[in-house]
């Protein structure tokens, strides 16, 4: 009997040994092993720690983490003072480990205010296509860039950060050149 016919017949032996009763059996054992995971694991999404739910993890996730108040830093200019939250890379990094730093910086294309820096941070620069107000980006190693205002761009930066709440940021630092204090408090 050629093989089509054995393996169509009920009961019958599969070609690779199982018959099609002993496959399904097989196949719901499975569905069954996946369904006690998910309840054990606490029903987690994807990428989730099954621990999420505790008590532990569940206060320390409410607490302030260093790292937040790490990346945090404040930007003055005159009597303004603008919360920025730093991006998570080495030239954020090396840029607050520059602080406090006062820069007198210069005015360009009624969007930017930009300065040299003492020092030339670690660059990965990319390009952003939309800058908006309140980026804090890096162009070349040691040139910072804030913008005050939203545009498209085909120019490459390094991010740095963001000013949190950019509202009256262009106001503040006007048309012309502005000195601004960088610190860390």
């Amino acid at each position: 009997m050629p093989m089509s016919r054995l393996s169509a017949r009920v009961g019958a032996p599969h070609p690779f040994g199982m018959d099609i009763a002993h496959r399904r059996v097989r196949g719901l054992r499975g569905l069954g092993v996946l369904v006690g995971l998910l309840v054990v694991g606490g029903g987690c999404e994807a990428g989730q720690d099954s621990t999420s739910g505790s008590p532990a993890v569940a206060a320390a996730a409410a607490a302030p983490s260093v790292r937040q108040e790490e990346s945090r830093m404040w930007m003055t200019v005159g009597e303004r003072r603008f919360a920025i939250t730093l991006s998570n890379n080495a030239a954020a990094r090396a840029f607050a480990a520059q602080l406090p730093l006062t820069l007198d910086m210069s005015e360009l294309n009624g969007n930017e205010k930009h300065a040299e820096l003492p020092k030339g941070l670690p660059a990965k620069a990319s390009r952003p296509g939309t800058i908006r107000n309140g980026d804090l980006m890096l162009y070349g190693t040691d040139t910072l860039v804030v913008f005050y205002s939203t545009f498209d761009s085909s120019y490459s930066y390094t991010r740095l950060g963001r000013v949190d709440d950019p509202a009256g940021l262009a106001q503040a630092l006007g048309r012309r050149g502005v000195r601004v204090l960088f610190s860390k408090d």
